[in-house]
């Protein structure tokens, strides 16, 4: 039989042949503690599952990896293990009509983030469990059928050490040493979960009466580390929460259907969260150890409501297969920022939707691996790959797209039919297509045609006549789209016209709504107008696209782009200049001196954050080399110049340092931070909190300055995972060749290292500054990672392949290196290939890039 990798042909198979009746899942943790490591450390897991064939006789397999079996019964027949376990799947042959499978396995805890992962806190030794599923480690945890469309009711009992606490999907009671719980309503394998041991606790409540009096009451939790405690702003975290709740009663009519709602942060998480109903599990960076910007409360309300829009997209109506995921991560995305500007003090969240989560979305459609946001997921790897920025953020910006063109009314009264149709089943693209068309009277088979099952993104470009009086005379937008995904879509888009005023502003001064069609679209509505100084096409983003400038409105932002009053315009402007700027249209050094002319002047702080990351990414990937060194010395003075202008105690101050952190290089620049660290130097209002210390420490041991005698006293301050995590990636960063050589090794030669610290250890490894220690590694890299992909799992295997592409050696010989791996690695599994693949296209970008800015040199 095949492995881990579950197939869409063979899920279908099992679907036309099984209805699931019902789970039993009885857990032994109590060997979570204590003993030594030696080996795969195990639990015990024995599974009842019901379930009825509609071919008697019939065979089909159940999903399990596991170190070892130890019973099988099928029907009250037992089974040999060792004939009908191959270490992923469990054979089941001649099936009744009814039938009852029980499995008794050990199954091992995770270091990776997969399954059952169990962490131990360097802090006080205690141990912490949580598990992650999606798309299909269940199986590491209990046997079962690993496919969103079979659909189950669960009951759960867990065996965990004395004086833990455990959490899963119902609400659960001690009694006689065995925490059971209250059965689920049916749900998919991936959204089962369970949370242990002494973590810290806290409880609220949210209550609402509906409008015909009825009451729902939901339990809610939150929990994190006994270690993070006093850092736990659990307060926000409800009221955050109850705003959410609040706003999806009003606008979905559908009840909260999973009962209590708790909420886990827990560590060493490889996702940003999972929308697992009952128990929604976040990583534990969303609880600040120090002092963080509006940017992060924001990033973490907008996560607990993208979880919170899951519970409704994905939880109560799944998708049948991985293909449509869009049903679920796109809706949440997209409900995430509309219910976090409606419901809560964010207000401002549309911007960073355009400036941040949609440059994610146009880097990914213009990747080789680029796909419809409806994707063909053949396998399970597929499906891993495809947690991707199409599937999320361009999924998002699409749904906005489709509000403008359907109407909101329409929209939220098509998904409420679409809840009360479907409420506990699964469905496709066509099931949420036919209530939108009900809803709004639009035609929404060609809607989906250009906008779900094409893929690419079209740029959106001004042309202006003006007359010697200097009017509109005509008013154009040009439509362009890559030739190798030449779809151009309809568009409903809105033109904004903006000019200086008297007292030096640039604001908008008139606006027209316009449906783009085809290659050229006239907005005879701003025929008329006075010349504009800047035409911005999709203001208000409303749409997808990536929008171009003609050369006046160029011209007006390279001569005032901070004086744009309006802050989502001004963040839609510079989203633009980035784009320019990866597509070789701007050389990079010109984008990073509208960065230090302009930057300092930005309001946002998200977009302040998003300024900072493509400048530094400006400098170590497009700039061309021989102007590094140059930039670096511009980019580390504009930071350090505007670090002592912002008010200080501010946001933006705390922005500015981390920044000047980040590109410092030069010896007075790491004098400050070494005099910062020590408290010889002081800048007026900057605490230097913990977490500043570590981002201060680290460009200093990268830059020779700080040795691991320094990295050691500082973990001796901070000896505690966080902290831990920090000294892991500052050790890999010291300038040494054998340092590094240790990185390698014990991240590609090793597997001791949890998920967690093989990030750190990345991280560590692959500092810009050092591209010659790093050179040698280049070559070895194409040698080992078919390898690391075989022997590891994928999660690791994606962190390797993905972290340690020699991105650094930006040269010719790269590239080629790159094109004979994927020439001689046909065979190799495809989702590796699709990541070699992205990495090198991002590279030959990143060249394209080198040699637009090589003009600008002399």
């Amino acid at each position: 039989m095949p492995g881990e990798n579950l197939s869409r042909d063979e899920a279908r198979e099992r679907a036309a042949l099984l209805s699931v009746e019902g789970y039993e899942v009885s857990l032994d943790l109590r060997s979570a503690v204590g003993g030594t490591d030696a080996g795969p450390r195990t639990f015990r897991s024995v599974t009842t599952i019901r379930f009825r064939s509609a071919e008697p006789g019939a065979a089909t397999f159940a999903d399990l990896i596991a170190p070892s079996v130890t019973a099988v019964s099928l029907n009250g027949r037992d089974l040999d293990p060792g004939a009908v376990f191959d270490g992923t799947r469990i054979l089941l042959e001649d099936l009744a009509e009814d039938n009852e499978l029980v499995v008794d396995a050990q199954c091992a805890y995770s270091r990776t983030g997969e399954g059952m992962h169990r962490f131990v806190d360097p802090e006080d030794g205690e141990v912490y469990l949580y598990t992650q599923y999606e798309p299909a480690d269940s199986r590491r945890v209990f046997a079962n059928f690993e496919q969103p469309d079979l659909k189950a009711p669960f009951r759960f009992e867990v065996r965990a050490p004395e004086g833990w606490v455990v959490w899963s999907n119902g609400v659960g009671e001690l009694a006689d040493g065995v925490w059971k719980f209250a059965e689920t309503k049916p749900i998919s394998t991936y959204i089962t979960a369970f949370v242990a041991g002494p973590y810290h606790y806290v409880t609220d409540s949210y209550e609402r009466v509906f409008e015909d009096g009825t009451r729902l009451e939901i339990p809610l939790g939150a929990m994190c580390r006994k270690g993070l405690a006093r850092h736990f702003d659990s307060d926000d975290v409800f009221l955050v929460t109850k705003q959410g709740l609040d706003f999806f009663h009003d606008n979905f009519d559908y009840p909260y259907p999973f009962g209590k709602y708790d909420q886990a942060f827990v560590p060493e998480y490889n996702l940003g969260a999972m929308e697992n109903p009952g128990l929604v599990t976040f990583r534990e960076e969303f609880i600040f150890r120090g002092r963080v910007t509006q940017a992060s409360y924001e990033r973490r309300a907008n996560v607990i409501l993208h979880e919170m829009a899951h519970m409704w997209f994905g939880d109560l109506v799944t998708m049948v297969w991985w293909d449509d995921l869009w049903l679920k991560e796109s809706f949440a995305d997209f409900m995430g920022t509309f219910s976090m500007v409606e419901a809560t003090r964010f207000t401002n969240g549309w911007i960073t939707f355009a400036n941040n989560r949609k440059s994610w979305a146009y880097r990914a459609d213009q990747l080789p691996s680029t796909h419809p946001i409806t994707a063909d997921i053949r396998d399970l790897e597929d499906a891993k790959l495809n947690f991707d920025g199409i599937t999320y953020a361009k999924g998002a910006s699409v749904l906005k797209q489709l509000v403008a063109y359907v109407g909101r009314d329409a929209f939220l009264e098509g998904a409420r039919r679409y809840f009360k149709r479907h409420a506990y089943g699964n469905t496709q693209l066509g099931d949420l297509l036919s209530v939108l068309e009900e809803t709004s009277g639009r035609d929404m088979a060609t809607w989906s045609r250009s906008w779900l099952q094409t893929a690419g993104v079209n740029s959106l470009t001004p042309q202006v006549i003006l007359s010697a009086e200097g009017r509109v005379t005509e008013l154009a937008i040009l439509q362009e789209a890559a030739e190798s995904y030449p779809e151009l879509r309809p568009h409903r888009v809105a033109v904004g016209l903006y000019r200086r005023s008297p007292d030096g502003a640039v604001e908008r001064y008139a606006r027209a709504e316009v449906d783009v069609e085809g290659p050229r679209t006239i907005v005879g509505e701003l025929v008329g107008t006075e010349a504009p100084d800047l035409v911005l096409v999709n203001d208000d983003d409303l749409t997808y696209c990536k929008i171009r400038f003609d050369e006046g409105s160029l011209a007006a932002l390279r001569d005032g782009l901070g004086d744009i009053t309006d802050p989502l315009a001004r963040a839609l402007c510079w989203s633009a200049l980035w784009n320019l700027t990866r597509d070789a249209l701007m050389p990079a050094r010109d984008f990073i001196d509208l960065v230090l002319r302009y930057a300092g002047r930005e309001t946002d702080i998200g977009v302040l954050q998003m300024l900072h990351a493509w400048a530094n990414s400006a400098l170590t990937h497009y700039a061309a080399p021989e102007w590094r060194g140059e930039g670096g010395r511009l980019l580390a003075e504009g930071a350090l110049r505007e670090l002592r202008l912002t008010e200080p105690g501010s946001q933006h101050q705390l922005t500015w340092a981390r920044f000047f952190a980040a590109v410092a290089s030069g010896e007075a620049d790491l004098q400050l931070l070494q005099g910062l660290l020590e408290g010889t130097a002081k800048i007026d209002g900057l605490e230097v909190d913990q977490e500043l210390r570590w981002a201060f420490l680290e460009p200093l041991a990268a830059h020779g300055v700080a040795d691991e005698g320094a990295i050691a006293a500082e973990l001796a301050r901070d000896d505690t995972a966080s902290g831990k995590r920090h000294q892991v990636r500052c050790l890999a960063a010291r300038p040494s060749a054998a340092v590094k050589a240790q990185a390698w090794a014990s991240v590609v030669e090793s597997d001791s290292l949890s998920n967690a610290l093989v990030e750190a250890t990345i991280a560590g490894f692959a500092q810009s500054s050092h591209r010659e220690l790093t050179a040698p590694y280049a070559s070895k890299y194409f040698e080992v990672i078919e390898r690391v992909w075989g022997e590891r799992s994928i999660q690791i295997g994606m962190d390797v392949v993905k972290g340690l592409f020699p991105s650094l050696q930006d040269s010719r010989e790269t590239l080629e290196a790159a094109d004979a791996w994927l020439a001689a690695h046909g065979a190799a599994a495809p989702a590796l290939r699709r990541l070699v693949l992205e990495a090198r296209d991002d590279l030959a970008r990143v060249l394209r890039g080198q040699a637009c800015d090589v003009g600008t040199v002399g």
